[in-house]
């Protein structure tokens, strides 16, 4: 099994509570210790029984083929836990090696599900990394983020093959920041920047593989409609979006212009998550009909609309949507206490009843 997720999104503390740091099954491969003890891979690993965990795999790809052959021994003596920061690289080895034999699990920070429902705000302030949404105050949590970013811009996205300088990056994370909950067009990033679209996009695509950014992609169907075919793009971690928007207080963001954008991204987010959406999309026309997130589970069509209103009302979009994509029930999600019906098909949801999973559609 291979846990993979951002940097201090948890995965390590995870780990340890399966198999003690001490102990002869645990490696961390940012420890020269353990570097040094799998200098002879499959000599170290093949005699070991239990739970055998890897830390940070992706800094030994070369070790995928030998856990190709040591999962084929029968009978097998040894399950492993890998976990990862999330590399492309990680992800081309583990597919072409343990094909069959591996199950990915995608690891972020805290979600609605996980802490109380009075904790709302500040899950939306901070975000879900662990040690910003439990920080002392708002201004630990903020520094947190801060020192994170700077960490990740020299660190981590050079090891993903980006060599601009970290201004530079800070410079793209930003604008990614701003074009959060839009429609992506790469054309005044490039200009802003100086490089090529290819290459932003390519930058995007990176973003996106370290779980810091998310591409939403549009749903087709068959109809005459003019349908919108490029991705939406979003922050995944509210935190760090609003570190990046300067929004230190939940008043502040309220007050912003983001506002609206940054409830969305927020949303679609512990959606995807709590009701565990392998293939999110959204829908929208030329003509302006537009639904915010499209998902199939149980062979069934089902839209989300996320709307940041004291009383959310029926909207041409949600007929249009309801009749084009066949939906079997749309959801309106916003920050009420009361559940309503707005159609036989079309419910409006509280946002703390998201936790109970796909039962919100009933």
């Amino acid at each position: 099994m291979a846990l993979l997720g951002p940097r201090q999104s948890g995965k390590t503390t995870l780990a340890r509570e399966l198999v003690d740091i001490h102990s002869p099954n645990y490696f961390d491969l940012e420890d020269q210790a353990s570097l040094m003890a799998l200098a002879d891979p499959k000599g170290v690993l093949e005699p070991l029984k239990g739970l055998v965990v890897i830390d940070e795999v992706q800094e030994r790809p070369e070790l995928f083929p030998i856990l190709r052959v040591l999962l084929d021994r029968k009978p097998l003596p040894a399950k492993f836990l890998i976990l990862g920061s999330a590399s492309p690289e990680l992800l081309k080895q583990s597919s072409e090696s343990l094909a069959g034999r591996l199950e990915l699990i995608e690891m972020g920070g805290f979600d609605l599900s996980e802490v109380s429902p009075k904790k709302t705000s500040q899950l939306w302030l901070r975000g879900g990394f662990p040690l910003s949404f439990l920080a002392k105050n708002d201004a630990d949590s903020f520094a947190w983020r801060k020192s994170f970013i700077k960490t990740f811009l020299e660190r981590d996205l050079r090891e993903q093959g980006i060599d601009l300088p970290s201004v530079t990056l800070y410079r793209f994370w930003a604008m990614l920041a701003n074009s959060h909950g839009q429609i992506w067009n790469s054309a005044p990033i490039a200009a802003s920047l100086g490089i090529s679209e290819p290459t932003v996009r390519k930058y995007l695509d990176i973003f996106a593989g370290v779980f810091m950014a998310r591409q939403l992609h549009p749903w087709h169907v068959n109809i005459k409609k003019r349908q919108v075919k490029a991705p939406k793009v979003y922050i995944r971690d509210t935190g760090i979006l609003n570190l990046f928007l300067e929004l230190g207080t939940e008043a502040e963001i309220l007050r912003h212009p983001t506002c609206g954008a940054s409830w969305e991204g927020f949303v679609l987010e512990q959606l995807i998550r709590i009701l565990e959406i392998d293939h999110p999309y959204y829908w929208a026309t030329h003509q302006g009909a537009e639904i915010d997130l499209v998902f199939k589970k149980g062979g069934r069509m089902y839209g989300v609309e996320i709307k940041r209103a004291d009383a959310p009302t029926m909207t041409p979009s949600m007929r249009i949507a309801l009749e084009d994509l066949k939906l079997e029930r749309i959801v309106v999600v916003y920050p009420g206490s009361k559940r309503y019906a707005l159609h036989k098909k079309i419910d409006v949801v509280p946002f703390e009843m998201i936790s109970g999973g796909i039962k919100i559609f009933d």
